[in-house]
């Protein structure tokens, strides 16, 4: 496994006008790294779209044969990771210049396993709001528990870990199941608390449905093991805090 080498995991579907940003982003960070494509049995022609990275080794494209979904796509993504850390990006999103630098340094300080960032949100045709979501810079298993401030594209996470613990259950928040699980065991995560993900909205994503959104969330708690009573409660600290967010994002708040 490349020591030092982060693989960047993206899943692609239905994404040709975006994956270009998200992949100039990643390749444009001053760390060694692979750019990892599953085109998850995507209806355009992404190879096309690609066809400007065939000559850049550190991009590598695999079609899955049948659609699976973003989580099983990672998953492979995971499997055919050849570096030390993997990083997930949604083909959507895009990352800061210096993000996976930022992250390596706070991961070799703190002995961590995973870190994220914070993030500005972005409307769906791609313009900045300046509307951030910060994250504290020590997240434990407590706090995970009531609010989840770990973005999947803002991740970076040791790829032993991340084999250890795939991510199941796309039916719930299928990252947020993994998150609980490997801070259950590692007891904390660590955060760039910089809005290094640039993260764009969109009401077509599984969180676009609030009550859809809100359902599985409960059922996150539910996979993650705890019964009927107790998820509920969580779910209720979840919602509250989830609210709080969002607010003070727009109202220009950091956390």
């Amino acid at each position: 496994m490349g020591e030092g080498l982060v693989s960047v995991i993206m899943p692609a579907y239905r994404c040709a006008g975006t994956i270009g940003q998200a992949i100039d982003s990643a390749l444009s960070q001053d760390v060694p790294l692979e750019v990892i494509v599953l085109d998850d049995q995507s209806p355009e022609d992404l190879e096309t779209v690609l066809a400007r990275y065939a000559r850049d080794e550190r991009v590598r494209y695999f079609r899955n044969e049948r659609n699976l979904g973003a989580a099983a796509s990672r998953n492979r993504g995971v499997e055919l990771a050849r570096g030390e850390y993997v990083a997930f990006l949604d083909a959507d999103d895009w990352w800061a210049e210096g993000k996976l630098k930022k992250q390596l340094a706070r991961l070799a300080q703190t002995q961590t396993v995973l870190c994220s960032t914070g993030r500005e949100l972005v409307t769906p045709d791609g313009r900045l709001t300046g509307r951030v979501i910060g994250v504290k810079e020590q997240i434990t298993y407590r706090s995970l528990l009531l609010h989840n401030c770990i973005n999947c594209s803002s991740v970076v996470l040791r790829t032993e870990v991340a084999r250890a613990f795939p991510m199941e259950h796309e039916d719930s928040h299928e990252d947020y199941i993994t998150w609980l699980r490997i801070l259950r065991k590692y007891g904390q995560a660590s955060a760039v608390d910089e809005p290094l993900l640039k993260y764009r909205l969109s009401s077509g994503g599984k969180s676009g449905n609030k009550l859809k959104s809100a359902w599985m969330t409960y059922t996150a708690y539910r996979y993650a093991g705890f019964g009927r009573i107790r998820a509920a409660g969580l779910f209720c600290a979840y919602a509250a805090n989830g609210v709080l967010k969002y607010a003070r994002a727009y109202m220009g708040g950091r956390r």
